[in-house]
């Protein structure tokens, strides 16, 4: 075993990152902010008015994608007011998981008589959620900012309240684990060589939920149906077969399905893309299940360590990230090593670069498909002797050198696309 790699390092990321998730998770986090913000009201009150205050991609992936359990309701008024009816604050990204029947009827009246006002946050960062509850004399205040769990202010009539205690006593401040130190190598290192009985759990619920979800996307007729238009198309091919199933996972998300996805990245989407394609794979190549895992750790690790360089949103589409992961997987499945897995990356950063992200919407699936099949053309590519090399537009020479540069494009220089976008979806 290398002891050069951080296993620790890898094992807590993945934690931190393979959560469950019910709808999508802008508007779900949301409704865990509205949810919370509840809880400091009186018992059984209910407000008059909630102001949102939210950053601009907040606005952006929640405005057309169906919010779950709310009869078809889309928008962040709508995730909020079931936060608010429905929602347990003590549930994470599964707050609206067990709204009752009587409780979507609460939720329809509540967006009748209650006023909602979404405002843009006056803020620089990314990833900002607030949400004043105002009922009587009675405000309160809720915040989550920089990742979708993370609870930094809670307020009562101006007054600080303590925030959710851990099992120690001590109040919960989570922190991501610096992914700096993150490689392709060490994470094909450590998915080789962990043992997986710490990650079992983990890996076999992603595959539980998020094969779940495929199934039912290309069983029933959600969304644009992306996955099952692509399976009539080449239902022969096994690479068709993986991308549809990923793409019909999203077809069902994105239209309010009320089933969980095991999240990456902060993003359902990008958890169905970087693990569906390599479960169909794989079992469709009759692999042991624990070598299954394995390449499962592969994709997850590597959307992750695209991801971190661009960060939780932006106007970069993380299906790019989470497709090139899943060829990494399936590559992996087939035997390939480091050089092989590197031209993979490189060269699918070299043809996708540019797919934005504008928003959640029943047309993510169609990213999904595009992402996966752009994956699996990298490979393709490489397995036959071709490649892409550095000084071809922002490719550079070495696999973590490129995958800094798509950092860099998403990060900064796709900062006023994303404005832009934002401004052609509001209308502006």
């Amino acid at each position: 075993m290398n002891k050069t790699v951080d296993f620790e390092m890898y094992t807590s990321i993945l934690q931190e990152e393979l959560l469950l998730a019910m709808g999508c998770t802008e508007p779900v986090a949301v409704a865990y902010t509205a949810a919370t913000a509840r809880s400091l009201l009186p018992a059984g009150t209910l407000p008059d008015r909630c102001r949102l205050y939210v950053s601009g991609n907040i606005i952006k992936n929640g405005k057309s994608v169906v919010v779950p359990n709310t009869d078809g309701l889309h928008g962040l008024e709508a995730a909020a007011a079931v936060g608010i009816v429905g929602g347990d604050e003590k549930a994470g990204l599964q707050v609206i998981s067990q709204v009752t029947p009587e409780q979507r009827e609460g939720t329809r009246r509540l967006l009748e008589h209650c006023k909602f006002t979404v405002c843009p946050a006056k803020t620089e960062k990314i990833f900002y959620i607030e949400v004043r509850l105002y009922a009587g004399t009675e405000e309160t205040c809720a915040v989550i900012e920089d990742f979708h769990t993370n609870l930094t202010r809670m307020e009562r009539n101006h007054t600080p309240m303590p925030l959710p205690k851990n099992d120690c006593g001590e109040a919960e401040t989570p922190v991501l684990t610096d992914r700096s130190r993150m490689n392709v190598e060490d994470i094909l290192e450590f998915s080789a060589q962990v043992d997986l009985d710490p990650l079992r759990e983990l890996l076999e619920r992603q595959i539980s939920c998020n094969m779940a979800i495929a199934q039912e996307g290309l069983r029933n007729p959600w969304g644009a149906q992306v996955g099952r238009t692509l399976l009539k198309a080449a239902p022969d091919d096994p690479y068709t077969r993986a991308a549809a199933a990923a793409a019909a996972g999203s077809d069902a998300r994105m239209g309010g399905c009320e089933l969980p996805v095991a999240i990456v990245s902060g993003s359902g989407n990008q958890g169905l893309t970087a693990s569906v394609p390599v479960v169909v794979y794989g079992r469709e190549k009759g692999v042991p299940h624990d070598t299954l895992l394995r390449a499962l750790l592969v994709s997850d690790l590597i959307t992750i360590h695209q991801k971190t360089g661009i960060g939780r949103l932006s106007a970069f589409c993380g299906a790019t990230s989470a497709g090139v992961g899943a060829a990494c997987g399936i590559a992996w499945l087939d035997g390939a090593d480091y050089q092989v897995i590197a031209h993979i990356i490189v060269n699918s950063l070299a043809i996708l670069s540019g797919m934005v992200c504008d928003g959640a919407k029943a047309s993510c699936a169609a990213k999904i498909a595009t992402a996966v099949n752009n994956g699996l053309l990298g490979y393709r590519l490489y397995r036959d002797g071709l490649q892409f090399y550095g000084g071809d537009g922002i490719v550079t020479k070495g696999v973590e050198n490129t995958i800094a540069n798509v950092g860099r494009l998403a990060r900064e220089g796709m900062r006023s696309t994303d404005c832009e976008i934002l401004d052609i979806m509001v209308g502006s």
